[in-house]
């Protein structure tokens, strides 16, 4: 018969000394959330203040990187790609539109959006295409040489 494991509450805290019970653990969690944001933003990878980030998948290809970006709602002219040396770059704004009455309640993200993905050198930045098509908006890199795979014989020596 296997019997209940019983654990004292904050028991595992002693192996990160520096949380204590003397301060709630939701600042802690604030103070980590902090730090990455101030890491992310160092790096060059965290949205522009007041920026939120789209959904998106990159996804490679053997002769291309693709970029899918959920945009719903956004006009084409909302939206803007570049790319400079390595990153890519897509940026815009969701425009709240005006209503009638008062609204209860909200989820959709409003405001200024960013996306940045940072690719490889080997790429043609002057063939990109993009599209934007039922709020999905796609980005194709073509990659400078097509990668194709062939096997490699092992020679004996």
């Amino acid at each position: 018969m296997t019997l209940p494991v019983h654990h004292r509450p904050g028991q595992h805290l002693e192996w990160f000394p520096e949380l204590s019970w003397g301060e709630p653990i939701t600042a802690e969690v604030e103070n980590l959330f902090e730090r990455m944001n101030r890491f992310l933003e160092a790096a060059g990878v965290a949205p522009s203040a007041g920026a939120w980030s789209p959904a998106a998948d990159l996804q490679e290809r053997d002769d291309a990187y693709l970029i899918e970006a959920e945009l719903p709602g956004i006009k084409r002219e909302d939206i803007d790609v570049e790319i400079s040396e390595r990153e890519l770059c897509i940026t815009g704004e969701y425009k709240e539109r005006e209503r009638e009455g008062v609204l209860r309640r909200s989820t959709r993200r409003t405001g200024r959006f960013e996306y940045r993905a940072l690719l490889p050198a080997d790429v043609k930045t002057d063939e990109i295409t993009a599209t934007l098509t039922d709020g999905v908006l796609t980005v194709t890199v073509p990659k400078a040489q097509a990668v194709t795979s062939r096997h490699i014989e092992i020679s004996q020596s």
